[in-house]
């Protein structure tokens, strides 16, 4: 028999400081690493919800997993950075993804994992962030062209300069370093500069939160097991790998 609460796995994309209080009937887990996500199911919570997740040198949620959990009757949501991800890659079995990331994933617009990655803190000083997304740069200079900062010709190139440094190298102030060592002109990236701190959009946190809302809300009305059309093949690799994370 499920719970009706709702597991939510975030981090730097949903920091501590802006979640407020715990809340009942959601509880609060440190970024997804591979096997959580079942050991998470396991508990028969209603929903389990994904916004970040770890990656490159440690294991990242399996695919089948949450297809597992699903099939359990288990409602999935994603959302925001590697919850986008997945949920782009598996809306059609029935995972629930919210926000302009994840629909931009879903249409094929973005592609790429380093759109979501960032380079952050540990989680015992609050995720701090050390580089910003992709997703957020690209939300923030369109925000900028938008304002009246910058023409939409240097917001397109801003995009472009950031898209080509390593994920782990992207910040504004390298962007506008870039963009002036390229010619950029001075002056309008002198304004994006002082119009940023205020400015900035943070598309992932706007993205994570709207999933909340909507966690809140299908919690509050009572949530039904979830049906899906298909069948977990139970191979040989997935009883070992739920072995091994049990």
């Amino acid at each position: 028999m499920t719970r009706q609460t709702a597991v939510v796995f975030a981090g730097p994309s949903y920091p501590p400081r802006f979640r407020g209080p715990p809340e009942p009937g959601l509880e609060r887990r440190p970024p997804v690493r591979q096997g959580d996500l079942y050991r998470a199911a396991l508990s028969r919570p209603a929903i389990i919800a994904v916004v970040d997740g770890y990656f490159e040198v440690v294991p990242t949620v399996w695919h089948k997993e949450i297809l597992w959990a699903m099939a359990s009757g288990i409602h999935v949501y994603g959302a925001a950075s590697i919850g986008a991800l997945r949920a782009a890659e598996l809306d059609a079995f029935g995972m629930r993804g919210i926000g302009r990331i994840y629909e931009a994933f879903r249409d094929g617009v973005l592609e790429d994992d380093d759109e979501v990655a960032v380079l952050h803190g540990p989680e015992e000083l609050g995720y701090p962030p050390l580089t910003e997304a992709m997703v957020n740069i690209r939300a923030t200079v369109d925000a900028a062209a938008r304002d009246g900062v910058i023409n939409v010709v240097l917001a397109a190139r801003l995009a472009e300069i950031a898209k080509g440094l390593f994920y782990k190298e992207r910040s504004y102030a390298a962007v506008i370093e870039a963009a002036a060592a390229a010619g950029s002109p001075g002056e309008p990236l002198g304004r994006l500069a002082e119009w940023l701190p205020a400015g900035r959009v943070d598309q992932k946190r706007a993205d994570a939160e709207a999933m909340l809302a909507a966690i809140r809300d299908h919690l509050s009305a009572g949530v039904a097991p979830l049906r899906v059309s298909y069948q977990m093949a139970e191979t040989a690799a997935w009883r070992a790998a739920a072995h091994q994370s049990g």
